[in-house]
């Protein structure tokens, strides 16, 4: 289904609870997984990856299909090569056979795995023969996805030799690599890191103390995203601060773009409007890759020039996302460039829009929600396949009608001005 968007009649107020982290939960569903003992975890964010991360562990053996969860792909990747006597073949969407994991793949078989490729060299479908993994000296370079880093550190425990892991290459994403370090952490593992390796001695995951999963940060950049365009007030009840999770680097970000963030008087963060706003925003991105569809949409329309680095990692995501962002931006009259795949730019240069845009997502979770906002500066504006947003946030369209956003059937007739703040 396709989504006609009307903006709510006045100023956005909003109380919104936010989804649980996935990128936490996937985490905490791996070390849960290689954890003795432990039981199934309950309280996990409910959306498409993680459903797919769940359904996976539980799995039999044979092919398992994980559709277009590329986390689940490189974590499971090194939970069933280090899972003794499993044998499995890891599957996923078209897109997902597009996607490389190749520099994985080589690492693990340097620590002792048994994978093949069943089609084409370097990317999925797997085949892969559980096993012990001896572990030692291996290296890999990080600057592709940190996910491939994190995917061996969570099975480091269990290898007999334990893992040295050198890296090579300008890691992006390093606040990921933190995380998981801390939640193993937090499950008694500990790790040793250097500027370019970390050491992991064979141990025993414990049972945790706590299973409370934040809420979601990446999520929470969409209401950033409303407020900065709106100049309306939001409450996130939940979110915490400081939190494990990178994308609160939106904070500071959306400082620069008008949008202060506080507490009220029951400890909830608080979105509010402020005249400061900064004339251009030129960010480096690379640890903070998720909020760049967020980021360029937001500067884009408040008019405020800018220059987003370190996007290289955009291109193996669900889409190639610096490609689509050009593509859907120019929609919208806004002639954003690319330099050398990392980087996105715009310098103000706009374009006459002649027809309403209709915004395509490519199966990518993050476009349909960058965009919907737009809605506030041009109603009616049309996301096609809304459904993409059940892979991260699967109420945000609900979040969207209970904060007086209407959302029409595109297929439908337009509604009249008056009426269109009174549709579901």
């Amino acid at each position: 289904m396709d989504y006609r968007i009307y903006p709510p009649d006045g100023f956005v107020e909003a109380d919104v609870r936010l989804p649980l982290s996935k990128s936490i939960s996937n985490r905490a569903l791996i070390i849960n997984a290689l954890t003795p003992g432990a039981g199934p975890l309950s309280d996990v964010a409910r959306c498409d990856d993680t459903d797919a991360m769940t359904a996976a562990l539980s799995a039999a053996d044979g092919t398992i299909d994980i559709g277009a969860a590329g986390t689940a792909m490189r974590f499971l990747t090194a939970y069933f090569a280090a899972s003794p006597g499993r044998e499995v073949t890891l599957d996923g969407s078209e897109r997902m056979r597009q996607r490389p994991i190749g520099q994985l793949v080589d690492a693990l078989r340097e620590a002792g795995a048994d994978i093949s490729y069943t089609d084409r060299e370097g990317f999925p479908p797997l085949a892969i023969k559980g096993k012990r993994l001896k572990g030692g000296d291996v290296r890999i370079d990080g600057a592709i996805s940190s996910q491939y880093i994190s995917a061996l550190l969570m099975v480091a425990p269990t290898m007999t030799d334990g893992l040295s892991l050198k890296l090579g290459g300008e890691l992006p994403s390093t606040p990921y690599i933190k995380m998981t370090l801390k939640m193993m952490e937090q499950r008694g593992v500990e790790a040793v890191a250097g500027p370019d390796s970390i050491d992991i001695a064979p141990a025993r995951y414990r049972l945790p103390a706590d299973n409370t999963i934040e809420e979601d940060w990446s999520a929470a950049s969409y209401w950033y995203e409303i407020t900065a365009l709106s100049a309306g007030s939001v409450t996130l009840p939940g979110l915490s601060l400081p939190s494990l999770q990178g994308d609160a680097r939106c904070v500071e970000i959306f400082e620069r773009l008008g949008v202060l963030t506080g507490r009220d008087d029951f400890g909830a963060l608080t979105l509010t409007p402020s005249p400061e706003m900064h004339s251009r925003l030129e960010i480096d991105l690379s640890e903070q890759p998720d909020l760049a569809q967020t980021v360029a949409v937001t500067a884009a329309m408040l008019g405020v020039p800018f220059r987003l680095s370190g996007l290289a990692s955009l291109k193996i995501k669900e889409t190639d996302r610096l490609e689509a962002l050009r593509k859907e931006l120019d929609k919208l009259g806004i002639s954003v460039e690319t330099e050398r795949d990392e980087v996105l730019f715009w310098e103000g240069r706009r374009h006459p829009v002649f027809e309403m845009p209709r915004i395509d997502t490519y199966q990518d979770h993050r476009m349909a929600m960058a965009f919907a906002p737009v809605a506030i500066f041009c109603p009616e504006i049309i996301i096609n396949d809304i459904e993409v947003v059940s892979k991260s946030y699967p109420g945000y369209w609900d979040d969207l009608r209970a904060a007086g956003f209407t959302l029409q059937d595109a297929a439908e007739t337009p509604l009249e001005p008056e009426t269109a703040e009174e549709e579901e």
